[in-house]
């Protein structure tokens, strides 16, 4: 089996328990494949946790959970050490962020100071405690959630943390006939618990560095400057998408394109992932916000009105 099927395996899996959502499952295993990590934003109910677990379980990872309260503290979320009365030393006791898949839960709950305890395991896959640096499990990936409706007792996520999420994405809700099919399904037993892992660990590291050797033409590799270039000089933006925003997307299209079991990145990779990747780092003005203008909308203009490259000879 070629490493296309094993990931749509995945897939397959994953819509087990997640009926019609197959476009937010193939970006979340994008996400995976690329490093990157993914920040779940939707109502309460719309199955964003059970979207992390039924990846975890697919590809047998260690899954932890991190439920976010106003009174979480950083130690609470990379660990601790407590004094050994018998042995006389401190001993180290990990957190939950070292696990493979962390599901930070309800992110926004909790204070920036507490949230900034991700950051750092986030970019550098280590972290800090006591002095010492400690290596995060290779993979290392979280989906974080927020609720965009309730923000009484919540804390907004600073630039810089989001800057580190992937992608951002919305659950959205089922369809009529997706609804009656989750009903059927959840009637005797809970579908999650009758998913059984179709990828192991080691699998899927052999898979990312295969999907790394995909191949980006330059002139698509301009095409994605110019459309960070388009945020930065929109007059309706007010701080556009910074360079690592750029190398973001790059790599989330040749993930993308390896998973569509092609070896080369076409611009129609690009039109499709730009508003995930883009959408999160701008800050738009606030007269356009008041006409009620989305991030999203606004990509798709500049998507519309940035030049496609055109195929050249030598280009696949």
């Amino acid at each position: 089996m070629d490493e296309q099927q094993k990931l749509l395996r995945v897939i397959d899996n994953i819509e087990k328990v997640m009926i019609g959502k197959r476009e937010v499952a193939e970006l979340s295993v994008t996400a995976l494949l690329s490093g990157g990590h993914v920040l779940l934003e939707d109502v309460p109910g719309v199955g964003k946790t059970m979207m992390v677990r039924s990846l975890a379980k697919s590809v047998g990872a260690e899954f932890k959970r991190i439920q976010f309260t106003p009174d979480l503290l950083p130690s609470d979320v990379v660990g601790v050490s407590i004094y050994n009365p018998k042995s006389m030393e401190f001993e180290f006791r990990p957190g939950p962020v070292m696990g493979n898949i962390v599901l930070a839960d309800e992110i926004n709950r909790t204070s920036p100071k507490t949230q900034s305890a991700l950051l750092e395991g986030m970019e550098e896959a280590s972290v800090t405690i006591d002095g010492r640096t400690l290596p995060l499990p290779d993979p290392f990936f979280v989906m974080a959630t927020q609720n965009p409706i309730e923000y009484e007792g919540t804390y907004p996520l600073p630039e810089a943390q989001l800057d580190r999420f992937l992608f951002k994405i919305r659950m959205g809700y089922p369809s009529r006939e997706e609804e009656l099919e989750v009903l059927r399904r959840s009637e005797s037993q809970a579908p999650i618990e009758r998913i059984e892992p179709v990828l192991t660990l080691a699998e899927l590291l052999e898979i990312r560095s295969r999907a790394d050797e995909v191949l980006i033409d330059d002139t698509v590799k301009g095409y994605i400057v110019d459309l960070a270039e388009a945020t930065r000089t929109s007059p309706d933006v007010r701080l556009g998408v910074s360079p690592r925003g750029s190398i973001a997307l790059m790599k989330a299209a040749r993930s993308y394109a390896f998973l569509r079991g092609r070896g080369y990145v076409t611009p129609d990779d690009v039109q499709f992932l730009v508003p995930y990747v883009f959408g999160h780092r701008m800050i738009l003005q606030p007269e356009t916000r008041y006409e009620g203008i989305t991030a999203e909308e606004l990509i798709e203009r500049i998507v519309i009105k940035t030049k496609v490259p055109v195929r050249r000879a030598g280009m696949r």
